[in-house]
């Protein structure tokens, strides 16, 4: 995603200094600075070798040096020796929607910011507000204060688009009913765990087109995937999509984490109580495409792990194996040019689909 830092260049005299033109690179260039149409275009400011970084406030597509990813391990190392202590641990994962339930208590709908870039960053999502685009169904998962939902919602043209809200904090349910753009005839929001056995209220198999996941799984506990994905296996129409983003290996998040918030391998507690796990792409590609789980090194972690609550959601069957037709990195360098700072920012990006079975195609 590009930058929303589009400048407006003004009409000089004669006697004003001339205006150099500033390379498309930069972002300034009224074509190239906003949001692009096309998905998976993150951003167009690129650094270059001859450029001073300390110029603007962030730039696009960048992987941290050598020498910023010792640094990062370092800072990790010292995570890993200064772990969650196991009464914290057993605590944050038998009840993980207390502590989000507390986290919407603090944090009202004003305090978080409209997710208006999904529609271009995953056109399904216009496409199933087009005027007479038929009967479709939207399953958010992890719907929070509705940051999503609501300004899909406002753009809607199409009288059959339904858009079930879930969310399996009763607090962040509550702040989506209680808006004023709340109507059932177009969404409905209900309280639901992704990686409970069971599916949402109002939902059946095979009924839904698009699938919404930004931010949500990884807020779940690694033995928790396998049920996660195969609800929304379950859930999904034959060719239906999922849109998924999430926090990266190696996010300014992951790093600047404090000692005693480190559970397991790259999995957190935040300051709040919440979970937080940071993804690799090669990693992600392997969880919805079930590879992870027919692997021998998933079912020992099952194995080892029969103490933990999340153990007990787990199902020794098949895993069901998604199209990954998209899987990117989004590499954001964030620049403090007062103090002369680095900080990454790495977020995973993708769309999983439903295999179409093959008497179907």
């Amino acid at each position: 995603m590009s930058l929303s830092d589009q400048s407006t260049v003004e009409n000089y005299s004669s006697a004003d200094i001339a205006i150099e033109q500033i390379p498309p690179h930069r972002s300034h260039d009224p074509s190239n600075n906003l949001k692009r149409s096309d998905p998976f275009q993150f951003g167009s400011r690129y650094l270059l070798p001859e450029d001073n970084p300390y110029e603007f406030n962030a730039w696009d597509h960048v992987e941290p040096s050598p020498e910023d990813l010792i640094r990062f391990e370092s800072q990790i190392e010292v995570q890993r020796a200064t772990p969650v202590s196991e009464f914290d641990r057993i605590r944050f994962n038998m009840e993980p929607e207390k502590w989000w339930n507390k986290f919407y208590a603090n944090n009202t709908s004003n305090f978080f910011k409209d997710r208006k870039w999904l529609q271009q960053e995953f056109p399904i999502l216009k496409e199933v507000t087009q005027k007479n685009s038929g009967t479709r169904v939207v399953l958010e998962v992890g719907a929070g204060a509705g940051n999503t939902c609501f300004p899909i919602l406002r753009g809607n043209e199409n009288d059959d688009l339904m858009i079930h809200a879930c969310d399996f904090s009763q607090k962040a349910i509550d702040l989506i009913r209680e808006s004023e753009t709340y109507d059932e005839t177009h969404i409905h929001a209900e309280v639901w765990d992704v990686s409970s056995p069971s599916l949402p209220l109002g939902l059946e198999e095979g009924s839904v087109d698009v699938v919404i996941m930004v931010f949500i799984f990884s807020a779940l506990h690694p033995l928790q995937w396998k049920q996660a994905v195969c609800n929304i296996w379950r859930l999904l129409k034959p060719g239906g999509e999922v849109c998924f983003r999430d926090y990266g290996r190696g996010d300014l998040a992951q790093v600047r984490m404090k000692k005693g918030r480190w559970m397991e391998e790259n999995f957190y507690i935040r300051g709040d109580g919440t979970r937080v796990y940071f993804f690799a792409q090669d990693e992600l590609k392997d969880i919805w495409s079930g590879e992870l789980f027919r692997s021998e090194k998933y079912q020992q972690s099952i194995r080892d792990s029969e103490d933990e609550p999340a153990a007990a959601t787990i199902r020794l069957k098949p895993a069901p194996s998604f199209n990954v037709t998209s899987l990117g990195i989004d590499r954001r360098l964030l620049i403090n040019r007062h103090k002369q700072l680095k900080m990454y920012r790495c977020w995973m990006q993708g769309r999983f689909l439903k295999s179409v079975p093959n008497d179907e195609v």
